[in-house]
């Protein structure tokens, strides 16, 4: 295969560059523009509005928490007048900050208590729910088998792993590693259940990926080196819309942490999911929207 030229280089490192320089630059034009209430979300006292009557949870990925996953977009979302949330999730013991590594299934189970919490303090009917990586994986279940369908409007996943990973081929490999695979089940349950072909994922999946009366919205990178094929995260069904974050600007190159955590390209999509009525093209200038 012949080197790239080095003028397409050069283009293809300005483009990263100059989109760099715009994320960073843009939170504080954002703020000046804003003309929504300044508030910290997990606020028990915020009421939703008429224009975005449902609380937006926010379930972070394996390994996060409920402040670090969301230090960019929960002000996006709360400068635009959503009562935002957050719960930790998969807590194990002795291990602080790092969450989301107990079994999936146990962690449904927190997702479905912390929702009836924001249910009662907001009064309203129905939530949100927003989840990067394993966080917009997890929610399915509580959907699926917690009877989560009845209190939640709409699934945003963010890199999630529906189908599980392969890491790029590595989970491949367990099975010639004696011991492997009890020994990551037994420590790290989270980790095992997201294995493409796990016992988990194979009931999840099981008579089709949604429940009625949800709407579903992934966003996905193909830089992505955590859900490999970054495909696995792609739901089929009613009332589902896939994004390839490429397709709204090519020259992003977010891979798996940076698309739910900086990516103000894909804060604009998600925005977009969470009041399709509003929605405005999600494009490569979005970053200083």
């Amino acid at each position: 295969m012949l080197p790239r030229k080095p003028w397409k280089q050069a283009v293809r490192a300005l483009s990263v560059l100059l989109l760099t320089a715009a994320a960073t630059l843009a939170p504080t034009a954002a703020a000046q523009a804003d003309t929504a209430p300044s508030r910290g979300w997990n606020d028990f006292t915020c009421k939703p509005s008429a224009a975005h009557p449902r609380p937006v949870v926010l379930v972070h990925g394996t390994f996060g928490n409920s402040v670090d996953n969301w230090l960019g977009l929960a002000p996006y979302l709360v400068n635009r007048d959503y009562c935002v949330f957050s719960l930790d999730y998969g807590q194990l013991p002795g291990v602080p900050f790092f969450h989301g590594l107990g079994p999936i299934d146990k962690s449904a189970g927190q997702l479905d208590a912390y929702v009836d919490r924001v249910l009662a303090s907001t009064g309203a009917a129905e939530v949100d729910l927003v989840g990067h990586s394993q966080g917009g994986m997890m929610p399915r279940h509580y959907l699926k088998f917690l009877g989560g369908a009845a209190k939640v409007n709409a699934l945003v996943g963010i890199a999630p792993d529906n189908h599980g990973t392969t890491l790029n081929g590595l989970t491949r490999l367990l099975p010639y590693f004696p011991g492997a695979e009890d020994l990551i089940g037994t420590h790290t349950p989270a980790l095992a259940d997201q294995i493409a072909g796990s016992a988990f994922l194979t009931r999840l999946n099981a008579g089709g990926d949604t429940v009625p009366g949800v709407r579903y919205t992934v966003i996905a990178t193909k830089y992505d080196e955590v859900v490999t094929p970054y495909q696995s995260g792609w739901l089929s069904g009613p009332d589902v819309t896939n994004v390839l974050l490429q397709d709204r600007c090519a020259l992003d190159l977010s891979e798996h942490v940076a698309i739910g955590t900086v990516d103000r390209i894909v804060f604009h999509e998600v925005n977009n999911a969470l009041d399709p009525a509003h929605a405005t093209p999600t494009t490569c200038l979005s970053v200083v929207g």
